[in-house]
């Protein structure tokens, strides 16, 4: 029998090649592999300020990009996070199983509350949301990137935790599953923080929505350094790294093949090449996307995976509502 898998990606903001390189294009690698659950998040994007026509078309607008990238809905369950009630209901008796030393550890609630004023309860305690995605359906690997690998051992421990108390297997311990290669694409104009959706600098992110035109003028004015030598190094040579890594993830290659394949070369003809795989690749997945949102398969889609996931959760939050002691 096939491990299980489950990921998410949230649907505020468009797309990003930094989404592609780092969860979808893992999730197309490993669907042959795994029993794979991949769900739309839209729970986690509301704990900040959201349109809700926006959030909406947003929602529909990820599946289709998913689905243009290769991942086959014939071998993964997709679903919306909102239409499975059972992902709140197991967070508030997790909640009640966490500790607040835990959520206050958390590196993304601290980047994301910093300088602000107000935020949100939803902001603090999403993690334990996020614990609740992953132990409803027994997944064994998330795939996370090395940022949200926290949020996997808070899963864990909460599960461990849980299982102890009420002596019992009730819960799969999760582990979490990092690619080699990808699991991080950086900014192009600060490469020391990732490609983010919700840039405030549209030259930092290339989206999987965006024109050729303005692909390449996003890698050709990609920030490098003056050393001029193509070498892979994070630590010394971000801007370039991250070019080698992009290219890498792109063409199917190694790290090491890709440093070779550029021996000698300079930094403009990098990224001619990169952007050059870079366009071949969006302008694929744009044609199917745009075929894929004109028809009607996306609610077939949703609705299939929502009728089958709600009942796996349905009769997991039955066995975590007893072992409380909770209901007749």
């Amino acid at each position: 029998m096939k491990k299980r898998l489950l990921t998410g990606l949230q649907p505020s903001g468009t797309l990003t090649l930094g989404n592609f390189c780092g969860g979808i294009n893992q999730v197309y690698n490993y669907q042959e592999q795994y029993d794979t659950f991949l769900f739309i998040p839209d729970l986690h994007s509301i704990t900040v300020t959201q349109d809700p026509e926006e959030l909406h078309k947003k929602i529909k607008e990820v599946v289709g990009l998913y689905l243009a990238c290769g991942i086959d809905a014939q071998k993964t369950h997709i679903y919306i996070q909102s239409e499975n009630l059972y992902h709140a209901n197991l967070s508030w008796i997790l909640e009640c199983h966490a500790y607040f030393g835990e959520l206050s550890r958390m590196h993304q609630f601290k980047e994301k509350s910093k300088n602000k004023e107000n935020f949100t309860c939803g902001l603090y305690t999403y993690p334990i949301l996020m614990a609740s995605d992953i132990l409803l359906y027994d997944a064994q690997v998330v795939p996370t990137g090395i940022d949200q690998k926290q949020h996997v051992e808070l899963a864990r421990n909460i599960a461990e935790r849980f299982n102890n108390r009420y002596h019992g297997n009730y819960f799969v311990i999760p582990e979490p599953l990092i690619p080699n290669v990808g699991a991080k694409i950086r900014d192009l104009q600060n490469p020391e923080k990732k490609m983010s959706k919700s840039t405030s600098n549209p030259k930092s992110s290339i989206f999987l929505l965006d024109e050729e035109k303005a692909i390449r003028k996003k890698i050709m004015g990609a920030v490098t350094d003056n050393d001029a030598s193509i070498k892979f190094d994070e630590e010394n040579k971000p801007g370039v790294s991250n070019l080698l890594t992009i290219y890498s993830v792109l063409k199917n290659i190694s790290i090491d093949e890709t440093v070779r394949q550029f021996s000698g070369a300079g930094y403009g003809d990098l990224k001619k090449e990169v952007a050059n795989v870079t366009i071949e690749k969006i302008m694929s997945i744009q044609e199917k996307y745009h075929e894929i949102m004109s028809s009607n398969v996306i609610d077939d889609i949703l609705d299939e995976g929502r009728d089958y996931t709600v009942k796996l959760a349905s009769e997991k939050y039955e066995t975590i509502r007893k072992a409380v002691g909770l209901g007749r």
